[in-house]
């Protein structure tokens, strides 16, 4: 691991290398910014320890250029001038430690341990991730929850004898590539799969659309037209937005899946064919078929079998996979070596709430991918959109906290910032522990002599 130390103490710099002259590291040391930076450039060094307090240059400044060439290095701030106030905003700009001069070198110690064994974590992490995902991948899609699982269970189940499926889901969630898989996993497998929106046309021209017409057959039919369902004979048609299907159409849809067979308009010839048929849909079609607007024969013919795709919210536990996968497939289709996320921005996509649900995720990992210059993607490559949503939900949601709810939350933001250190933490707080357990008391920490086992557990 290489380590870069930015002081313009000699001293300092002298006692740090001696203090981790054990620790397998590389060690490079610089006494102003420039030099610095370029050696960080260089080496691409995994941690730096930073000089709050230099002659000509702001430590903070410093660091935010630091993150700005590689958000994954651990940056740890080392000062004589110590405040509650800058070991927050160091924190909340990326800092991994914060710690005073002079060094605790047990402290230094132990930190560069636990950052090398989170390093190793990390590609422990990475690795697994990629297992999982050739474990956990299905036809495009990616899922280990228990609700996808189950979804792919049904799929495998279904798809060899299938002639009519409904799947239903919110926009965004991937109903499309479920119609793929069934398509995919049938008979049918050879023959086209011919996807077609039925909200993209309007109603005049639907029925020439899905069942096509003879010459002649009206003003302007100056030749033969193959419809949807011709087109799909032998493979599978996918009915996307089926609950917008005009009611006239609703009743030759009806046939073509009760009978196999079809009439072309201008035509009283009927037409046979072998088609499977998936209807898609985000609308409620029980409500629809109460309100009179979907035909309640066709409801039931379609929903013999219905699968019904989660929305991320409902499968949070799929994430971690599911970034993996997109960042895969744009670090290869941008040719950018991209590892992964940094915390922070695995934290804002944790806590983002995904109304546009898995299009959505792929959508903000491919702008990610595009908008990073690193080998980790940070919070400042999400979508601006997103980071505002988040800040208007955080803003909102806090509102109406009366001033003992914002200090427990306030507590608990800085104990995550500090990585669970409640020592740190109380420090930083400016509070006992006793006070900060009074605060947290809500959380899983039980008793005082609980809190005490814990601390003695974090870095101090």
């Amino acid at each position: 691991m290489k380590l870069v130390v930015i002081d313009d103490d000699p001293q300092n710099l002298k006692m740090v290398q001696f203090v981790l002259a054990d620790e397998h590291l590389e060690i490079h040391t610089a006494s102003d910014a420039q030099r610095g930076l370029d050696l960080i450039r260089r080496t691409h060094a995994q941690v730096v320890l930073l000089d709050l307090v230099m002659p000509g240059v702001q430590g903070m400044e410093l660091l935010e250029k630091i993150l700005d060439f590689d958000p994954g290095i651990d940056v740890i701030l080392m000062t004589g001038y110590y405040s509650t106030e800058s070991a927050v905003e160091a924190i909340q700009k990326g800092a991994s430690d914060y710690l005073p001069k002079p060094l605790p070198t047990e402290k230094l110690q132990q930190r560069i341990h636990q950052i090398a064994d989170e390093a190793k974590r990390r590609q422990r992490s990475l690795r697994l991730d990629n297992d999982l995902l050739e474990n956990f991948a299905f036809e495009g899609m990616v899922g280990r929850s228990p609700l996808m699982l189950d979804l792919f269970s049904k799929i495998r189940r279904i798809a060899p004898h299938f002639r009519a499926v409904l799947v239903t889901g919110a926009t965004g969630t991937g109903k499309e590539l479920v119609a793929r898989a069934l398509h995919t996993l049938s008979n049918a497998k050879d023959g086209p799969f011919v996807p077609f929106n039925c909200s993209s046309i309007t109603e005049t021209l639907a029925e020439s659309e899905l069942f096509g017409h003879v010459k002649g057959a009206f003003t302007g039919a100056d030749q033969k037209k193959v419809g949807l369902f011709e087109y799909a004979d032998g493979g599978t048609a996918v009915l996307d937005e089926i609950g917008e299907t005009p009611p006239p159409m609703q009743a030759k849809l009806l046939r073509v899946l009760q009978n196999q067979e079809f009439q072309r308009v201008g035509s009283p010839v009927p037409v046979k064919l072998d088609v499977r048929v998936v209807g898609a849909t985000n609308r409620d079609l029980v409500a629809l078929v109460k309100q009179g607007k979907f035909r309640e024969d066709l409801y039931f013919r379609l929903s013999m079998v219905e699968l019904r795709v989660p929305s991320l919210t409902e499968r949070l536990e799929d994430l971690p996979l599911l970034q993996r996968h997109f960042l895969q497939h744009f670090s290869a289709e941008y040719n950018k070596p991209i590892s992964g996320l940094t915390r922070r921005a695995q934290a804002a996509l944790a806590q983002y709430r995904w109304p546009g649900n898995v299009r959505e995720l792929q959508n903000v990992i491919g702008h990610a991918c595009m908008m990073t210059e690193s080998e980790y993607i940070d919070i400042r490559d999400l979508p601006e959109a997103m980071i505002a949503d988040k800040a208007d939900h955080n803003t909102n949601s806090e509102a109406l906290l009366s001033i003992r709810e914002l200090d427990r939350l306030h507590a608990r933001r800085v104990v995550e910032r500090v990585g669970g250190n409640k020592v740190k933490a109380a420090e930083i707080l400016g509070i006992s522990r006793t006070h900060l357990y009074e605060l947290l008391k809500d959380a899983r920490v039980e008793s005082p002599e609980e809190l005490d086992a814990t601390v003695a557990d974090d870095p101090s």
